[in-house]
């Protein structure tokens, strides 16, 4: 839902249904145009870091789930309030984003939220009710000058917010930097995309809220697809491929890392597209991690609407 106030100012925003009963806002903000290569936004802000944070519609991604890179690390859907600039470099075939945000809520009144198991999922405040203690920064830089090619690069900084505001236990430094590149041509696509984030003050966080929060979380995966249909319908059928890795605890400070935690998918599935904004999905995944050579398999099927 949006509104053009002039033209150089308008209103956008996202909805979204999530899990049949759930309602999100997703996006909140003014734009405003200073001209036609720089803008400055303000509201609720998606962090622009990774691919599927700031392309997460399901129409838009090979798999009836997200990958769990952009779930535990980044982690997607990840929204916050703010301030931004955004625009484009013509000459340089760059695109821009820089932003001022709130950050993570690490510590509230049930405690630590952060853990091994959910990285820093739990954490995000999405707008609602949201408070700050420091400000937090997020910028990407995206390069589409190589035919076929968007390669990105992503950065975050800044300090969990705590309701015990002095307490430096309760807060945990986050340098998050990201990789990415995205290739199409013709009939073929592929994508990839690297994840690390250094937390700092762990150690102390985990004494005081008993989690077992690592100081280091990585994750990656790499995929290829071909369109099977390309030149014969209108429509697309992607068979693709992906092997992805992900660990929240890659560092750990005062406990030996849980091996469980350091985990591994490779999927391989079909994603017919009947329209941009409309895909029938389906996928099998091999999953193990880093404790067993088990691995569990899973058959998901899935119906992507965006609109």
């Amino acid at each position: 839902i949006g509104y053009k106030f002039s033209d150089k100012l308008s209103f956008v925003s996202e909805l979204e249904y999530e899990h049949v009963t759930e309602l999100y806002v997703e996006q909140a903000l003014l734009d405003y145009k200073i001209n036609d290569n720089i803008s400055l936004q303000s509201g609720l802000m998606l962090i622009p870091m990774g691919i599927q944070n700031l392309y997460h519609e399901p129409p838009t991604f090979n798999g009836v789930e997200r990958t769990n890179v952009d779930k535990y690390i980044v982690p997607t859907t990840w929204r916050e309030i703010g301030v931004g600039i955004s625009g484009r470099m013509e000459e340089q075939y760059l695109n821009y984003q820089f932003m001022m945000v709130n950050g993570l809520n690490g510590y509230d009144a049930d405690g630590g939220v952060f853990s091994g198991k959910k990285g820093l999922r739990s954490g995000r405040q999405k707008g609602a009710e949201s408070y700050v203690t420091d400000f937090d920064f997020a910028g990407r830089l995206s390069y589409y000058g190589a035919l076929g090619f968007n390669l990105g690069a992503s950065f975050y900084i800044g300090d969990s917010e705590t309701i015990d505001y002095g307490s430096d236990s309760t807060q945990i430094g986050i340098q998050m930097l990201g990789a990415d590149a995205r290739y199409n041509n013709g009939a073929f696509e592929a994508r990839a995309q690297y994840i690390v984030a250094a937390l700092d003050g762990s150690q102390a966080y985990n004494a005081k809220t008993d989690n077992d929060l690592g100081s280091k979380m990585t994750g990656y995966y790499l995929e290829g697809g071909y369109d099977v249909l390309n030149g014969k319908s209108d429509n697309q059928l992607i068979a693709f491929a992906r092997y992805e890795n992900y660990n929240t605890h890659a560092e750990t400070e005062g406990f030996p890392a849980n091996l469980a935690y350091d985990r591994t998918e490779r999927t391989v599935g079909l994603t017919y597209k009947v329209d941009k904004g409309a895909a029938f999905k389906m996928d099998y995944q091999l999953k193990e991690t880093g404790a067993s050579e088990e691995e569990t398999k899973h058959l998901n099927f899935g119906v992507a609407v965006w609109f």
